[in-house]
């Protein structure tokens, strides 16, 4: 069936439907990685927004059975790609793209030349936009104008425990797995809250670690409460891509939005404290303006590409964020040890 991807500046693209038979609005961004799309397209950082993948060829190893998934469900609005594939090769495939598309009521369209719509995007900046299936009639619809964290964190708290020595507290703002994953490999006790949950009414726990997630950080004010009271406390504090964001507000500095994101598996950073640079796995559309650090407060890692703020840290060192993914899935895990650093503080 004909599909239409409609920007909000009136460009129409015309390619024909592979997903869900369904239209669907949401912000339209780009992503530059070759591989990895079950786990991005199961990231709830994609939440509310249509994925373009400049990669030609999307869907040649097909689907696993849910190994890699990154939550338990697709969480992008709409996907556009320019060759969608229907015969995939991997001994894990258990189905299409196309199939756990339509599974998921989720609509994509394939047929576009992505790469001169990605550079679009990079001269214009991300804009609202919507895939058509056929005559459908629907409205732009905008992420960033509400909470839209709320719809992906969990309602009420799951504790993975196991009688180690330490607890720690992961603020889901719409975590990845692959966090959860790498807390619990490091011995620890893991009590996910939601976004809104004040833990310091609850248990003792030893450190705070907020995720990942969609959206514009100056909406979850609860969110950013709980960060600032945390800081106060002078507890170990750790902020992965979002939660970054959320814990520089916390800090009492400002964040901006990017004119069109970094949505990759190769941004490359800079540690400005030993001078080392490493190729990082990046979602997301904000950023810290390092200029609004408060005192006590310095900017951690440097993006190489545009000069954007990658991380930030505290003088006495409890309080990290990480505007990357130090995790990967997908991308480099070569920023792991940065869960290491959070460990030794507890």
């Amino acid at each position: 069936m004909e599909a239409k991807l409609i920007l909000e500046e009136g460009t129409v693209l015309k390619g024909n439907s592979f997903g869900a038979e369904v239209s669907a609005a949401g912000e339209v961004v780009f992503s530059t990685a070759m591989t990895g799309y079950p786990e991005a397209f199961t990231d709830p950082s994609y939440f509310g927004q249509i994925l373009v993948m400049t990669y030609p060829l999307i869907g040649n190893y097909g689907i696993s059975k849910a190994i890699n998934f990154q939550s338990n469900k697709l969480q992008l609005t709409g996907l556009v790609v320019a060759v969608n594939c229907d015969n995939p090769s991997h001994f894990q495939c258990a189905k299409t793209l196309s199939q756990w598309l339509k599974e998921s009521n989720v609509p994509a369209i394939e047929g576009i030349d992505t790469r001169v719509l990605t550079q679009h995007l990079r001269l214009k900046g991300t804009m609202l936009g919507k895939i058509v299936i056929g005559e459908d009639q629907i409205n732009f619809y905008d992420p960033n104008s509400e909470n839209i964290v709320a719809r992906v964190s969990v309602n009420e708290p799951k504790t993975f425990f196991k009688k180690n020595r330490k607890t720690v507290c992961l603020l889901d703002c719409g975590y990845k797995d692959a966090i959860l994953k790498n807390l619990l490999k490091r011995n620890l006790n893991v009590n996910i809250i939601p976004w809104n949950f004040d833990p310091f009414n609850d248990k003792p726990f030893a450190g705070l670690v907020i995720s990942n997630g969609p959206g514009d950080p100056k909406v979850v004010k609860e969110t950013i409460l709980t960060a600032k009271k945390a800081i106060q406390k002078h507890l170990p504090v750790l902020g992965i891509c979002f939660g970054n964001q959320i814990l520089s507000l916390g800090a009492g500095a400002d964040t901006y939005k990017l004119k069109f994101g970094h949505r990759s598996l190769n941004q490359p950073v800079r540690d400005l404290k030993t001078g080392k640079c490493f190729i990082t796995s990046q979602n997301h559309g904000f950023a810290v303006n390092p200029k609004t650090l408060p005192l006590g407060f310095k900017e951690w890692f440097l993006n190489l590409n545009d000069e954007t703020c990658e991380g930030v840290i505290s003088d006495d060192g409890l309080t990290m964020g990480v505007q990357f993914h130090p995790e990967g899935n997908p991308g480099p895990t070569d920023t792991e040890w940065i869960f290491d650093e959070f460990v030794k503080k507890l």
